[in-house]
């Protein structure tokens, strides 16, 4: 098939290149002419395992990028991967994405003028952005006043993406399942076609949901809310093990057992962070908010994550007084495996480091550029050694796997004190170690 994925971000990016591995002929449209050069040179502007290969693969070839909407009436499928940004009260702003419907249905429109009006052509424009229900109404009705006459020839429908930075690419090539929210049964047909070949290939066994757009949207909200409640759940749940001197990680491990629960999400730690879950909590709690409902178990869902931060600089706080001594933050993405330092528990703790009047080192093995941006008064260390060299302590962020490597470089801190905030630094003699929840 023949699709255009407008808006090259995370999500876009990846959706265009593992389109276009599964066999349709994509065109990438983004408003970034840096962004375009990069794609059509087979990179990727963002840190994703596995999306370099694919672009360099398919570039030039299934796969081109361009700032124009010309490849939009040709298409068979057109999706609209634009970023929906949060505003300050937790809503999200859909001006960017309603500006890219519009553009989409005029696209059509000029087309349509050129064309026959009974030709009978129908156009799926595909959200694959994140929205709250009632904002499908609101991107909807830019499509159409961009389409203006052509307006009957086009339908919207909804598919939500359920892919984690870090293993983007693996999940949308083995999903847990697809949600179709579409308004008839063409549609649905189109994106059952669309996706038949990746179906093919895992051997079709992928639950598919098929409802309306709004309710495929609630289901990403519910899905990310879920999680999101999980970890703070098992955060708070931490926090008190901490408090009667308890190991979470053994609490948590055997309630992990029980099937109606499940072992995934109760690792406790310093919190989630990233550009899904605190967006998307904040976004369906403002929009209960707007209908009339207070989200209580949500609004304390954002409080526990919010305070996790705080209580790992307590702990720092019990073993050294920090002012004016170097101190080590290992870890400065919101996860490993990706560079997006978007609502990275780091942030916090460096702004509570620099109020304790401390020199902080940062150190990351691929975010570091990204924290420079946000911190440019910050010392990065091009090593996780590095870092730790005469630091009087260490507060562990992110889990990448190389930080559970760390041996004798403690033996080079100034002050051996380490904070881990993800349980992947091993307790060892000489190492004054507080693990945030055990």
């Amino acid at each position: 098939m023949r699709v255009t994925v407008i808006g090259s971000g995370y999500v876009g990016t990846t959706l265009a290149a593992c389109l276009a591995d599964v066999g349709h002929d994509v065109t990438a449209v983004d408003i970034d002419s840096d962004v375009v050069a990069a794609l059509n040179e087979g990179r990727a502007a963002i840190h994703e395992p596995g999306l370099d290969d694919l672009l360099a693969e398919h570039a030039g070839n299934r796969l081109r990028a361009t700032t124009e909407y010309d490849s939009v009436p040709d298409a068979d499928v057109t999706f609209l991967a634009i970023g929906t940004p949060s505003r300050g009260d937790g809503s999200i702003d859909l001006g960017p994405l309603t500006a890219a419907a519009e553009m989409t249905g005029e696209a059509l429109a000029e087309e349509n003028d050129s064309s026959p009006a009974d030709t009978g052509d129908r156009h799926l424009v595909v959200v694959k952005s994140t929205i709250t229900p009632p904002g499908v109404a609101e991107v909807r009705d830019a499509l159409l006043t961009g389409a203006g006459g052509a307006a009957v020839r086009v339908e919207l429908a909804t598919n939500p993406e359920f892919l984690r930075e870090g293993s983007a690419v693996h999940d949308f090539q083995h999903p847990d399942k697809l949600v179709f929210g579409t308004e008839s049964e063409w549609a649905t047909g189109r994106l059952e076609a669309l996706y038949e070949p990746l179906l093919s290939a895992i051997g079709g066994d992928v639950p598919v949901v098929r409802t309306d757009p709004e309710t495929a949207m609630m289901i990403k909200y519910a899905n990310n809310a879920a999680l999101a409640s999980k970890i703070s759940l098992a955060n708070d749940l931490g926090n008190i093990c901490k408090q009667f001197g308890i190991d979470a990680y053994e609490v948590m491990d055997a309630v992990g057992l029980d099937d109606r629960i499940g072992a995934k999400f109760l690792r406790s730690g310093v919190g989630y962070g990233g550009s899904c879950f605190p967006k998307d909590v904040d976004a369906i709690r403002a929009a209960a908010r707007e209908a009339g409902y207070e989200p209580a178990l949500l609004d304390a869902t954002v409080a526990v994550n919010d305070g996790q931060p705080e209580r790992m600089l307590g702990l720092l706080d019990d073993h050294a007084d920090v002012a004016g001594k170097r101190v080590a933050v290992l870890g400065l993405a919101f996860k490993p495996g990706t560079d997006d330092i978007r609502n990275s528990r780091a942030t916090p703790v460096i702004e509570g480091l620099q109020a304790r009047g401390a020199e902080v080192v940062g150190y990351d093995p691929v975010a570091t550029a990204n924290m420079r941006e946000r911190f440019p008064d910050v010392e990065y260390a091009e090593s996780a050694p590095a870092a730790l060299d005469g630091a009087s302590a260490a507060l562990v962020v992110t889990d990448w796997d190389e930080f559970a490597a760390l041996d004798d470089d403690f033996d080079a801190m100034a002050d051996p004190v380490v904070i881990d905030g993800r349980r992947i630094i091993e307790r060892r003699e000489g190492l004054v170690y507080e693990g945030l929840t055990w």
